[in-house]
């Protein structure tokens, strides 16, 4: 059995005159990312490894995702695979994880995200929102043999409102 957890990264802000690589999160998306970060930290399983985008806002995401889970430095990645809006570089990391990985979240960018929970999972989900969580479990035991698994659990920020 495999798992994984896909986290969008909180809501970035546009004010700062920065590339797109090296946006911070808004208040908003502190607020939020530590609302859901917690939530979810109680409620599943924890990731073996956190993998993240090297943009500044999925970096910054996920961080605390790492802090709630209480996950060690070495199972905290920073892959700039994962700053990809098609979702053929995150699939491609997907389906290269090594196989003594059983649970692992990812941070990342839509519109991959959403395009990809859609395909591997069993819940059509419109847009996975700023800050949204989805996992996702496969009945396989290699990452290379992922098709269609479950959705099992999302949490949106709105949910929590």
């Amino acid at each position: 059995m495999k798992t994984l957890y896909f986290i969008r990264h909180a809501k970035s802000s546009w004010k700062h005159t920065v590339g797109d690589r090296h946006r911070p999160l808004k208040k908003q998306g502190v607020k939020d990312a530590l609302q859901v970060s917690k939530l979810v930290a109680q409620t599943i399983v924890k990731p073996q490894v956190i993998i993240t985008s090297d943009a500044l806002r999925t970096q910054s995401t996920a961080t605390y995702f790492k802090d709630a889970f209480e996950l060690k430095n070495d199972a905290f990645v920073v892959n700039p695979e994962l700053y990809d809006f098609s979702g053929q570089q995150v699939m491609k990391l997907i389906k290269e994880l090594k196989n003594t990985l059983d649970c692992v979240m990812l941070c990342g960018h839509n519109h991959a995200f959403t395009s990809i929970v859609n395909i591997l999972g069993s819940t059509g989900i419109d847009n996975v929102p700023t800050c949204g969580f989805v996992a996702i479990t496969f009945d396989v035991d290699k990452w290379s043999e992922i098709t269609t698994g479950t959705t099992v659990k999302t949490v949106f920020p709105r949910d929590l409102k």
